[in-house]
């Protein structure tokens, strides 16, 4: 289970570092002025748009932060029950989550094509297998 609460901790700061390039971008985009001043004027009828990279960055982190408690359920209620899991599978399945989503993040936020839902499939997988583990 080390492992699983390894990627849970991972996970769990990966998804409050995820927010920060939209930030960054807004900051570049809005102005200095405007961003500490907490909106441009005019706003919200008026925004300064973000690239479209930062956009979809920030569309990844609210992905993220949706799956995120069913995955750290799932590893809790795995560390609860230790006599029914796997620990060393819940770890490697925790440790797919993650990976999987640091590549959703990435595929989403640069727009590769083709890849963004299966990223996001593998992480819900992973969800599921440790899931099922606990049945």
């Amino acid at each position: 289970m080390e492992q699983a609460y390894y990627y849970l901790a991972l996970a769990g700061v990966f998804t409050v570092l995820m927010w920060l390039p939209y930030i960054l971008a807004r900051l570049a985009v809005w102005g200095l002025k405007d961003f500490l001043s907490n909106y441009p004027s005019g706003y919200p009828a008026i925004e300064p748009e973000p690239p479209l990279w930062a956009q979809r960055a920030k569309r990844a982190h609210l992905n993220m932060v949706e799956t995120l408690p069913a995955f750290v359920a799932v590893v809790i209620a795995a560390a609860m029950l230790p006599d029914r899991v796997n620990g060393e599978f819940v770890g490697q399945w925790a440790a797919i989550f993650y990976y999987a989503r640091v590549v959703h993040y990435i595929v989403y936020a640069l727009g590769i094509p083709y890849l963004r839902t299966p990223s996001y499939l593998v992480s819900w997988a992973a969800i599921l297998a440790i899931g099922v583990q606990l049945t």
